[in-house]
This record gives C-alpha cells, structure tokens and sequence, in this order.
C-alpha cells in the first residue's frame, strides 16, 4: 500500500492475524486489536479524542504495555469473589484517597457509561473538575479513567499503576486472593482522582453493587438507570433479586435518583432507600422527559428536571433510551447541587444546553462511516438490542440494514437476536478476539433458528464479517438506504472501530 505521496505503506491486513495470536494471553477486556483493514474501502474520519489510540512514543507504548501484562495476570472481570475486602484494604494503605472529594455513584443494567458521560458534561459545564471511571471500554484501557472529560494520557495511567503497584503488592501478600484487574484498576482511579484533585467523582459500579469493587465510596447521589436481566448467575434471576444487590450503592442520607423501574425491582430500591434515610427522585414523578423529537445527527429534548422545565435541549445521541439517560443525569447534577433539597431554581439553562450539545458516547449508535453508513452498538442483552432497534427504526431511514453480530458466550443471544430480527434484512455472525466470544459456528446456529438459513452468512473473521456486511449494503446502490449495524459485545465494536479507521 502507497500513501498519496508514494511512500510505501505496511498492509494492516496481513499483520491482523499475528495482531490477534499476540492477544490471545491476554484478558479479554485489555485486547486491543491495533489493526485496519485496506479491504474496507471507505475508512471513517479521525480518531475520537475520547478513545485514545496506542501512544505514538514507542518507549511509552512499551511501558503500557508492560502495565497491561501485568494487569492481565489478575483475575478478569468475569471471575469474582463477592467482597470488598481487598479493596477496603488497598484503600486504607493508600490512605483513603475515595473520602477527598464527593462522588456520584451510578449502577443499573443498561445506560450507565452514557450517562455517567451526561453528568460528567454536565458538572464540567459548571466548571467542576469531574473524575470519570467507566467500564469496560470500547478500544484502550486508558478510557476507564478521565479527568476533566478525557482518558489520562499513557504517561499518567503508567505513573499511576506504579505508584499504587507497591500497595498493591501489600494488599496481595495479605489477602486470601489477589487483588483482580478490576480491583486493581479502581484503586488507580481513586488514587488518580484524589492526586489530580476533583472536585466529583463520577463512578460507574463494574457489577452488581454491594460487593462491586467501586462500593467503598459513600456517594452523595446514587443513580440507578433501568434494572433488566444480565449476569442472572452472579446477580440473580429476577428484577427484584437484582436491584436488591444494586441497592447495595444507596448509602445513608444520600440522594438517590431513580430511572424507571420494573415495579419489583422499584420496590426493592425504594425499600433500601427508607432504611438508610435517603431522599428519592423518580423519573416519571419528580422528573422526567417532557418531549422529544429527531434532529439532525441527535434530538431536541425538553426535560423536567428537580427545579423545572429544561427547553429545547439538544443531544447528539440518537434514541429514546438516551433521551431518558439525560433526564436521569440532569436530576443527578440537580441534586448535587442541592436542587429541589436547599434551592428551589433550576440550573442555569443555556450551560446546561452547553452541555448536553457536547456530549458523546463511543460505540453506542456511533456512525463511523457514510456510503454505505456503518454504525456501532454496543447492545450484549435483549434489554439494550430492543433499545438500540427502536433508536435504528426512528433516527435511520435504511431500506435494507445488515448486521454484524459477535457476542459473548455468557449472554443471552437468542434474546439478542431475536430484538434485532425484525430490522436486519441479513445477519453476517462472526467473533471477537476475547476468549469469551461466543464460536461464530454456535452462535450461527442460534441465528439460523432466529432468521433462517438464506438471511445468515456466518465469517468467523471480524475483518471478513465487516466486508461482507458492507458488500450486501451496497447492493443497494450508491445512494440507496443501505447500512450496517455492528453489535453483540463491546468487545466486538471496540474492535470492528479500529478496523474502520477510528483510533
């Protein structure tokens, strides 16, 4: 391959393979797949400031990768011990550096990284230096943690891990278990935050809540976005078993702010809620979406937060589940600062506008490509697929839509599946590189079953999957309605974005 100044290029393409037998030792959510693909014809733009690429130096680029080595010897995310014990302990020979600033503390099912993201807007629009900490991320570790509405850069999550590495190897010599990847990953966060300093950390619970690895913080607001069925093995089988381990983050006198819920799961949350003394907003009561309707590349909302109404606010995410994502953020600033509990006005309209207006959230209906367009969803339950269908049916006028599906295999598919059946005329199965995924031969069976034999082509390969997805879309013609629609698994679109030229 030439560049348009004729130097020559390495093909992407013929190092994918070496990419991905090199990954294969790692956990699943650090396997980065630094490739593209000149097979895809027409790349997306520049890479997305808040998904950061490998660094460009190569002795830091090293350096990270020896952290990401290091990191992957621990347990992954998919195996626990339910306890907080270990990160108690890290917390208290770092000296508590999660009690130096107020947080927001946000679990749920679905909705959480997106509007984890809206509040961090929010609270940076009001000139709060705002910590972040989200999982999993979409292509770098390094996107887990940010400050003041970015990823730390390379050098600064490296001098983080070695800062806390010492401590940690503490806690490990005095635990029955090691500290996990995950556990290790929060206590950087929390020691990053504390360094910078923020003024609020906003905080994503990994799993769960009770003994997820980020409850060792008391947050002053709690959110909880809708509770569906995910991780029934660890977690429970129903709504109310559920929210009854996510209650675990509702903490003395906090104020807790409700998404709509399942009436068992809502009964639960409330319950909890009395016990500890806390005040509770709900989204359809005390706040909620007025109106809404499609603009160009989002929607214009009106919100009614805890001190009022909200007017013509523009988010450019599209869907109606990101619609009542804004309105749970927008309550969660609210009563941060106090609206609604000492102050009865609302937050000053045109910052807030500012705001939401700057909001983005990687992977979720993220357009990456025009002609044909190619979006990417990270959906893995039939809750988030149903929410992601609905959002393609009304923001996109496709006349025929093909998917991209590569899930893990501890989810539930035929659920996944059967949310998107009704809008993709074909369905390319594949797999992602984490030794999670789903086999592409599996996962094609169920689709078979789902769609029938003459709607699925299967491409083991996610190279080979997006070319073939983007060849039946242009069967349509050059300015027909065809697209295609990546999802299954974060993982899965972490990966397809760097193949089409997003980072």
């Amino acid at each position: 391959m030439s560049d348009p100044n004729g130097t020559d290029q390495p093909d992407p393409l013929d190092s994918f393979d070496e990419i991905i037998e090199a990954e294969t030792e790692r956990d699943p959510d650090l396997a980065v797949i630094e490739a593209g693909s000149r097979t895809l014809r027409t790349q997306g733009g520049p890479p997305q400031a808040d998904v950061p690429a490998r660094p460009e130096d190569p002795a830091v680029d090293q350096a990270l990768r020896d952290v990401e080595a290091e990191l992957a010897t621990r347990w992954g995310e998919t195996k626990l011990e339910p306890s907080v014990a270990r990160i108690a302990a890290l917390m208290d020979v770092l000296g508590e550096p999660q009690r130096s600033y107020p947080s927001i503390h946000i679990t749920g099912t679905n909705g959480k990284t997106s509007t984890a993201r809206m509040i961090e807007a929010l609270l940076g629009a009001f000139e709060l230096r705002t910590g972040r900490y989200t999982s999993p991320h979409v292509q770098s570790v390094t996107e887990r943690i940010s400050l003041d509405g970015a990823p730390v850069s390379a050098e600064r999550f490296i001098e983080t891990y070695l800062d806390i590495k010492p401590y940690v190897e503490m806690v490990d010599s005095a635990q029955e278990y090691r500290l996990s990847f995950f556990e290790v990953l929060t206590g950087m966060a929390y020691a990053a935050f504390a360094d910078a300093p923020v003024d609020v950390a906003v905080v994503e619970v990994g799993m769960g809540g009770s003994w997820d690895a980020t409850n060792v913080i008391d947050g002053d607001v709690a959110v909880v976005t809708p509770i569906d069925l995910d991780h029934t093995d660890r977690l429970g089988e129903t709504p109310a078993a559920i929210a009854s381990e996510k209650s675990g983050i509702i903490k003395q006198d906090a104020t807790v702010i409700l998404a709509q819920q399942p009436v068992d799961a809502a009964q639960v949350l409330l319950k909890k809620a009395v016990e500890v003394n806390a005040t509770v907003a709900r989204e359809g009561l005390e706040f909620g979406v007025v109106a809404r309707q499609v603009a160009v590349g989002g929607q214009l909302l009106t919100l009614r937060g805890l001190g009022g109404e909200y007017p013509e606010l523009y988010l450019p995410l599209h869907g109606a589940h990101q619609a009542h994502n804004a309105a749970v953020a927008l309550a969660a600033v609210e009563a941060f600062f106090g609206v609604g509990a000492q102050r009865a006005e609302p937050l000053d309209i045109d910052t807030v506008r500012k705001a939401f207006a700057a909001v983005s959230s990687p992977g979720r209906l993220e357009v990456v490509r025009r002609s044909p367009t190619v979006v990417l969803d990270a959906a893995h339950n039939p809750a988030g697929a149903e929410a992601a269908a609905e959002a393609v049916r009304e923001a996109f006028d496709f006349t025929r839509l093909v998917g991209v599906v590569g899930a893990s295999g501890d989810k539930n598919v035929r659920g996944l599946l059967e949310a998107f059946e009704p809008i993709f005329a074909e369905v390319v199965i594949t797999q992602n590189s984490s030794h999670r995924a789903m086999d592409a031969d599996e996962l094609a069976a169920i689709a078979v079953e789902v769609f029938g034999d003459e709607r699925v082509q299967v491409e083991p390969r996610l190279p080979d999957a997006l070319e073939a997805a983007i060849t039946l879309a242009e069967e349509e013609g050059e300015f027909a309605g065809g697209g295609v629609l990546v999802t299954g698994s974060v993982i899965t679109v972490g990966e397809a974005r760097l193949l089409l030229g997003k980072g």
